[in-house]
């Protein structure tokens, strides 16, 4: 049984993406390929109150100030996160429109009102699952 592609298929697979989209996409997907940038993300989004300070976030890692920073600028740069002074520490917070702009370039659509699509059962064929 096939369905079609528009309704089923996440949005990388339904139609190509456009040259500025592509690139915009990129850069962002550059920025939380980086298994310490995607572990910062990971854990302000998951703190408390949804923003983190940096003194909550370097003690995580074993890495220099100066190289949290460079990886939180990369984050920021690339619109993930944003960040605010408050006196000595600047507190970081996803920005959520971004990141799940990333997580539904492969998030398949669903259809509520079909159901999910029916297996064969072993030793079936899709045909048998068509009404007669």
């Amino acid at each position: 049984m096939t369905v079609p592609t528009g309704q089923c298929c996440a949005p990388i697979a339904r139609e190509p993406l456009a040259e500025d989209t592509a690139a915009e996409l990129a850069v962002m997907l550059k920025a939380v390929a980086d298994p310490v940038r995607l572990r910062l993300l990971s854990m302000i989004g998951s703190h408390a109150g949804g923003e983190a300070c940096v003194c909550d976030l370097t003690d995580a890692f074993d890495l220099t100030a100066p190289t949290i920073s460079h990886h939180l600028k990369v984050l920021r740069t690339a619109g993930l996160i944003d960040g605010e002074r408050r006196g000595t520490w600047v507190y970081y917070r996803i920005i959520p429109e971004a990141v799940n702009r990333l997580g539904a370039l492969f998030t398949p659509l669903t259809e509520p009102a079909l159901g999910p699509v029916p297996q064969p059962a072993a030793g079936r064929t899709e045909l048998d699952l068509l009404p007669a």
